[in-house]
């Protein structure tokens, strides 16, 4: 629910020294509640810190949210997005703290139950 402003704010005076030019990708402003009632995280008075990935089509394909005492990672945020991104393009998977450059899995019926085999985090 914070203000265009707001956000523009916290991006110039606080992201940017936390991320290398800012968070890549534009902040909502929600003033009225009505897309955090939406999304599920609107309490009537003020929206729950949430964030979502939501893919070219409009599929939510990840969720975060956390109450305002616990901060949230942006580099752990753009990883996912990667991640995603990755796996749209190509089809494969892949595992928690993945980095582009990283092995990934090519989903196949074979692969089930041998992922073991041939995963070695």
């Amino acid at each position: 629910m914070d203000s265009v402003h707001s956000h523009k704010m916290w991006q110039e005076t606080e992201l940017s020294k936390m991320v290398d030019g800012g968070v890549p990708f534009p902040m909502l402003s929600d003033a009225g509640g009505a897309i955090g009632e939406l999304y599920g995280v609107y309490d009537g008075h003020v929206d729950v810190r949430g964030r979502f990935i939501i893919d070219p089509k409009g599929i939510i394909q990840a969720m975060e949210v956390l109450t305002p005492p616990v901060g949230r990672n942006p580099d752990e945020l753009i990883r996912q997005i990667k991640a995603y991104q990755h796996q749209q393009k190509t089809g494969e998977v892949m595992p928690s703290g993945w980095q582009p450059g990283d092995p990934t899995l090519t989903p196949t019926v074979e692969l089930t139950g041998h992922v073991w085999e041939v995963w070695k985090p």
